[in-house]
């Protein structure tokens, strides 16, 4: 027992970047869920065996250390006796279905990355990793040999990717060698940039070319730089966090004259897949349907309902906006907010968000479109989309597009927003609020995707039903300003999706937010991206401005001695409503 609890404080402080105790829990030092996968990934090669569940729910690294060990005996009782499928046809996920929907470009749709290498990493060297990786993660070998499904969203046959075997895909087809040992420092990345478009434009997902790799040789005395260039439909922003712990893996080997072989995955994407197609139609999803459809009922206020789709104009540089929380506002936001509701960082941001729509289109004239009774607020909210929707599976090392898409709505009734921006008691109502909200939605949203896109009873009636207007995605916590080998490089922050040129926007609105854990402390980034035929840019940038107000307004409410409070799903026992719960927290402080 006391091995596992060093182990997990180990794990966790790699992981959360500070110190820990037995008695901490994970989410109490401001760890959110997948930050808990990379946990569960580093466990498994340990030799302990805890789940994303059990790394957020326990609380305290002590209680985990003893329910890994019971899980570990139930884990090796509940493995499945023939392995299961890795390759051959791919059925398309509810993600790839949505990217298809969207009807424009996407062979060159892809994410990003720029890391450290050790001095000495040379062109052999890198062939080697890259090969590693290749042959360890099936979707990195994807084939897309005419479309990725679909595109009407009931589900109906279309051609499938095809996954084909470990040595099919060749490193050395997919890597560039560039001598930068001449290259000034400063210069560094702009020549990264540069081969990184290049690199872009060779992404050809039909001839399996579903990676490119940049290696800038500095010589032996200097730190390089490798970048990978990713097709998005196989990578997301936990299978970067897989492989950037792969090429420091796969590096130790190679100095040790070991063979490079990463750790194997226990779950393939392929098994997922299947699984998924399954389950689209189990009573348990269909059960949810009605569900689904309630959220996207139609509402008259914009950024409130839905509207039909298509018809949005592409991305485009000159429609993006940036803001940047610094350390101090955005250290008890992350950390210390969540905890206040026993929550988790997306309640906190979603709660900021939906005040800031209200009070944006509060001051709008077109807010006289219609009543406002219960002050919805509908929002498409991504998710890892890593759940424990079967028994025996480990996803924690599994590369792939596991994105959830589900629309939530989020009914604050009619707040006192002019407190909520002060910071007041109707922050901490409307946080409790949306906490609930969110709690509610089952297996975190993973069903709508699939009664949308793969059940052909359910899906054209909830297509019919539209697509809300603004899409929220928070990517989680990224390292930045290290200097250590496989850190991400500076000057060269984690790519959000890099687009297709044409490729139409899936919202009118969308935020994309990221925390970056540097020298100074977390800071919280947020691009805000429109359609240009949706909104004026200055409306936009008024309802970014509004959301950091909020923002700022939650982590002075952390401060308060009366912040917080439980809600019902921490008593689930008790069977109480939140106003039973807040008259018996106000009983007992005037006790006290």
């Amino acid at each position: 027992m006391t091995d596992h609890v060093q182990t997990l404080r180990t794990l966790f402080a790699e992981v959360l970047g500070v110190g820990v105790e037995p008695g901490h829990s994970f989410t109490g030092l401001g760890g959110d869920s997948i930050q808990a996968i990379q946990v569960v990934s580093r466990a498994r090669a340990a030799g302990l065996a805890v789940s994303t569940r059990d790394v957020l729910r326990s609380e305290s690294v002590t209680a985990l250390a003893a329910a890994a060990r019971a899980h570990d005996r139930a884990r090796d009782d509940a493995r499945p006796t023939a392995p299961p499928r890795a390759l051959g046809p791919l059925a398309p996920t509810p993600i790839m279905r949505w990217l298809g929907e969207l009807g424009g470009p996407v062979d060159t749709y892809n994410q990003s990355l720029v890391l450290l290498t050790p001095p000495g990493f040379g062109a052999a060297a890198a062939e080697r990793a890259v090969q590693a990786l290749l042959d360890t993660h099936d979707m990195l070998r994807l084939r897309l040999p005419a479309g990725i499904g679909a595109t009407d969203g009931t589900g109906a046959a279309g051609a499938e990717p095809v996954v084909p075997p470990a040595g099919s895909v060749a490193a050395a087809d997919l890597l560039e060698h560039v001598d930068a040992r001449d290259t000034a420092q400063e210069a560094l990345p702009a020549l990264t940039r540069e081969r990184m478009r290049a690199a872009r434009r060779l992404l050809s997902p039909r001839d399996g070319h579903m990676l490119r790799a940049v290696l800038l040789d500095r010589g032996p005395a200097r730190q390089g730089r490798l970048a990978l260039v990713v097709h998005h439909l196989v990578v997301d922003g936990v299978s970067w966090r897989i492989l950037q712990d792969d090429l420091r893996s796969v590096h130790a080997a190679l100095a040790e004259g070991r063979d490079p072989a990463p750790a194997p995955v226990r779950t393939p994407f392929a098994h997922w897949a299947d699984l998924l197609r399954a389950d689209a139609t189990s009573g348990r999803r269909t059960a949810e349907a009605g569900r689904w459809a309630a959220a996207l009922r139609p509402d008259p206020h914009p950024l409130a309902g839905v509207r039909a789709p298509g018809g949005l104009d592409p991305e485009s540089a000159e429609h993006t906006h940036t803001l940047t929380l610094g350390p101090e506002v955005s250290g008890p936001l992350l950390t210390t907010a969540p905890g206040l509701v026993n929550g988790s960082v997306n309640d906190v941001l979603l709660t900021a968000l939906a005040l800031a729509v209200l009070d944006w289109r509060r001051a709008d004239a077109d807010a006289a479109a219609g009543p406002d009774e219960d002050g919805a607020v509908l929002v498409d909210v991504e998710g890892h989309g890593r759940e424990d929707v079967a028994d025996g599976l480990d996803l924690s090392r599994t590369v792939g597009w596991f994105t959830t898409v589900f629309p939530v709505r989020l009914a604050l009734g009619r707040p006192d927003l002019d407190d909520a921006r002060a910071g007041g008691p109707a922050l901490g109502a409307a946080l409790r609020l949306v906490k609930e909200e969110l709690r509610a939605v089952p297996d975190k949203g993973i069903g709508f995707g699939q009664l949308r896109h793969l059940n052909s009873r359910t899906g054209p009636d909830l297509a019919g039903r539209g697509i809300p207007e603004i899409g929220f995605n928070y990517l989680g916590r990224f390292p930045m300003g290290g200097r250590a080998d496989w850190d991400a490089a500076p000057g060269h922050a984690f790519a959000l999706d890099d687009a297709d040129d044409g490729l139409p926007m899936a919202h009118a609105v969308e935020v994309n937010a990221a925390a970056h854990e540097g020298p100074d402390g977390l800071t919280l980034s947020a691009t805000w991206t429109w359609a240009g035929n949706a909104y004026p840019a200055e409306r936009v940038r008024e309802l970014a401005r509004a959301w950091f107000t909020m923002l700022r307004a939650v982590a002075a409410y952390a401060e308060r001695p009366d912040a917080g409070g439980l809600t019902p799903s921490d008593v689930p026992l008790a069977q109480v409503s939140q106003a039973d719960l807040d008259s018996f927290e106000s009983q007992l402080g005037a006790l006290l």
